[in-house]
């Protein structure tokens, strides 16, 4: 299956701590005969990570058929400082699908200024699916390596057979590990913020959604108007995009990019990159190529026996281009490296993107809980020569990251 480049990566690039949040389970658990009893509920907060509050929500797992059973959500609550003043919650959502609500607000005093976290209690939810609210498993961390370092730029009709081959082979994993895997559709997640705003005791939600986090939020707001409050989305995903556009306009904005790093690249005294824009961008193409053929060695493996494929070197030079201060710098220097024959770098920054730790386990669901919520929100009518003829157009607009 090939590889998604999704924005949520950002905040393994930025240093976001990721946190490993035991699911805090309600000591009595009430029976919900009707919606009506799940918006009733009271959650039992308890202390957790000393200035954190944790709980369980409980959820529908199908709305249309209450009877079908609860999912539980993972929330995570940082209480305003200043509590003689406050204004209620905000809900927040950091993008994906498949990152974590909890994670994110686990770093509030990071991301939001003390005139927000002064007034607003910063909340934070596992979406259905996602890290500890129930979470879809479909690869091992072994296959989900295989899966990163796989073939994404298939070029020949032996390596898209593979590539359909494999997209099945995961959908049937999926099916057979998960329970209600057409449940955790976005709709659904939206539904579920509803309730966990009457659970906080909101009357309006006040909610701010980065990228696909974007979407959760229109979705909600066509759902339940009358309850939006103040909404802050942050790079909008168009509710009504096509895949094709969507893959589009991703692969055109990393070419920016891309474009932006070599423009800062040739200034500086040290770049791997020869002087001339076009010619700086010919080397890195040719770069992902030669890797393709040939995959980059570690010159310090350390235990490690990967090697960094042209998907892995394609994933690294995603990371890095989020971040010009940090990131800019290290891709610079994977370049060198791999110039030099080896892959080092650019396997950290892939790694960096993955949430890859160094043991080799991942310590999220991010990539199955992705893919199958993202295969429920849009689904794929093209035929597999409508998805050929488009990739030629969209490797035409984006020369680097369209392939």
């Amino acid at each position: 299956m090939s590889n998604r480049l999704r924005a949520t990566a950002v905040l393994a690039v930025i240093g976001i701590v990721v946190i490993s949040l035991f699911s805090y389970t309600q000591s009595s658990k009430p029976e919900f005969s009707t919606l009506d009893d799940y918006y009733q509920q009271e959650l039992s907060w308890a202390t957790c990570y000393d200035n954190y509050e944790c709980t369980d929500l409980a959820v529908p797992i199908d709305y249309t058929d209450i009877s079908v059973g609860t999912f539980q959500i993972s929330v995570l609550r940082f209480s305003a400082q200043d509590q003689a003043n406050r204004l209620g919650s905000l809900i927040v959502n950091p993008g994906g699908p498949g990152a974590s609500g909890v994670d994110y607000a686990y770093n509030a005093e990071y991301i939001f200024s003390p005139d927000v976290t002064d007034r607003y209690d910063i909340v934070g939810f596992d979406p259905r699916g996602v890290s500890e609210s129930e979470p879809i498993r479909c690869f091992t961390d072994a296959e989900t390596d295989e899966n990163f370092a796989g073939d994404g730029k298939p070029d020949s009709e032996a390596e898209f057979s593979t590539i359909v081959v494999d997209t099945k082979a995961f959908i049937k994993k999926c099916e057979d590990k998960n329970d209600h895997l057409t449940s955790f559709s976005t709709a659904n997640a939206a539904r579920d913020m509803d309730i966990l705003r009457q659970a906080l005791g909101d009357s309006k939600l006040n909610y701010m959604g980065k990228s696909y986090g974007t979407y959760m939020g229109a979705l909600y707001a066509q759902l339940f108007p009358n309850n939006i409050g103040k909404v802050v989305l942050d790079g909008a995903v168009d509710p009504q995009v096509s895949g094709f556009n969507q893959t589009l306009a991703q692969a055109v904005s990393f070419d920016g990019a891309m474009a932006s790093f070599i423009k800062d690249c040739i200034k500086q005294s040290f770049c791997p990159l020869p002087k001339n824009p076009a010619k700086a961008q010919a080397t890195i193409i040719k770069l992902f190529e030669t890797t393709a053929k040939k995959p980059l060695p570690l010159q310090y493996p350390n235990g490690d026996d990967r090697v960094v494929t042209e998907s892995l070197m394609m994933i690294g030079s995603a990371s890095a281009l989020y971040e010009s201060g940090e990131g800019w710098p290290k891709l610079r220097e994977a370049i060198e490296e791999a110039l030099s024959g080896y892959g080092d770098t650019y396997l950290e920054l892939a790694d960096s993107y993955t949430g890859r730790r160094e043991d080799g386990t991942y310590p999220n669901n991010d990539f199955d809980s992705g893919a199958v919520i993202d295969c429920l929100d849009f689904a794929e009518n093209r035929s597999i020569a409508q998805i050929k003829a488009d990739a030629v157009k969209i490797s035409i607009a984006a020369p680097v990251f369209g392939q």
